[in-house]
């Protein structure tokens, strides 16, 4: 085993919780250590979404395909829309040590560790109160009434499933979310690869 394995992280959140702001935030401090793994959804793209950066946007009918190619780690139909997270830059991301970043659900989270075991640190990013998290939503302007209404409706499963996290970081200030995941990062990274001990 080489001196400083991969590690995976997933962070995972309500709709709205600010998962993929907070993984923006530390992947833009530069370390090249960090990675990003852009996952491939059914849905059409968002706002200012790129094809290839924020996910690969594909039809459903490619997504089966890979499905049946076993080209995907997890995959889950979430909201009405498919999402599935690449197998093959996750693998090679962890043989050449780097941190590699999953913005996924906890159905998706909860599959990954599974399959990844050590390997794979789940952070959950708990919204300070409902009715932030449906401000949150409202404020996107992205979401129909009836899309907003779904994604309030799986936010307490969603919560119930994150005692199966490694850790919850209630996002109540951004920054210091940022920083508290960071931390829970590198000291995990670091007790991989055996410098800290994981509980210290």
């Amino acid at each position: 085993m080489q001196n400083k394995p991969g590690l995976l992280v997933v962070i995972s959140a309500p709709s709205g919780g600010g998962k993929t702001t907070v993984i923006r935030e530390i992947l833009k401090s530069g370390d090249d250590l960090f990675q990003y793994s852009v996952s491939a959804t059914t849905r059409k793209p968002r706002g200012h979404e790129k094809d290839g950066v924020d996910y690969y946007f594909i039809s459903e009918e490619e997504f089966q395909r890979r499905v049946e190619a076993g080209d995907f780690i997890e995959w889950a139909k979430v909201h009405g829309h498919y999402y599935g997270t690449p197998r093959q830059p996750i693998d090679e991301a962890i043989a050449r040590g780097k941190i590699i970043f999953l913005d996924i659900d906890v159905q998706g989270g909860l599959e990954v560790k599974k399959q990844y075991g050590d390997d794979a640190l789940l952070i959950f990013i708990m919204p300070p109160s409902m009715e932030e998290l449906e401000k949150r939503l409202r404020g996107r302007k992205t979401d129909s009434e009836a899309e907003i209404a779904k994604r309030l409706a799986a936010v307490p499963v969603e919560i119930e499933k994150s005692r199966f996290y490694d850790a919850v970081v209630v996002n109540n200030d951004l920054q210091e979310t940022v920083k508290k995941v960071r931390e829970i990062v590198y000291k995990t990274y670091q007790a991989k690869a055996g410098g800290l001990k994981a509980h210290d």
